[in-house]
């Protein structure tokens, strides 16, 4: 007994000395969330139903763009910044959210249980519970309700070509994606 007591406390002891490992943050090789008052130029987009304006932006690598997104359609519109790979794996969560009666045509339902995107391992379905909460809180979205002016600033790491998006069931299907050059 004395032993099996010695033994527990050391491994105790033991797991008090090792880091405890928080899970990573969403990154993203192409960049990262900004604070506004870093932007090096403001980009303005108008969301339509089943469109964006303009449909396609330049940007340099290094640069922070705030976009300023006004949604004058009549339904609830995502604007996210990704590369195809990525939307079609967002839409699988969108669908998700809209199967469980959260994600209506004209905005979220607080009611229901919140959708937590990162605990889904952005895009990897495979061993997500469908019961666990959900919520929408990925740094390179935003979802703007109709009528309504939402802001999204973001610094764009390296060339790549990359994708603006809405990725809510059957959106982007309709034509409501623009492309995003960065340059060097």
């Amino acid at each position: 007994m004395f032993l099996r007591n010695r033994l527990v406390l050391a491994g105790c002891l033991l797991a008090l000395n090792f880091p405890v490992w928080a899970s990573p943050a969403q990154t993203y090789a192409f960049g990262q969330p900004a604070p506004a008052a870093k932007a090096t130029r403001t980009v303005e987009i108008v969301m339509g139903d089943m469109s964006f304006t303009p449909k396609a932006l330049e940007i340099k690598a290094g640069e922070t763009v705030r976009f300023v997104l006004i949604n004058k359609g009549q339904l609830l519109h995502e604007f996210n910044l990704g590369d195809a790979k990525m939307h079609a794996e967002h839409q699988q969560e969108m669908l998700k959210m809209q199967e469980s009666g959260m994600l209506t045509p004209t905005g979220m339902r607080t009611a229901a249980a919140p959708m937590d995107h990162a605990a889904m391992g952005h895009g990897s379905m495979a061993g997500m519970d469908h019961g666990a909460s959900m919520k929408h809180d990925d740094p390179n979205s935003v979802l703007v309700e109709p009528g309504k002016t939402a802001e999204l600033t973001w610094t764009f790491k390296q060339a790549s070509n990359l994708e603006f998006a809405c990725n809510i069931p059957g959106h982007y299907q309709a034509g409501m994606v623009g492309k995003l050059t960065v340059s060097q």
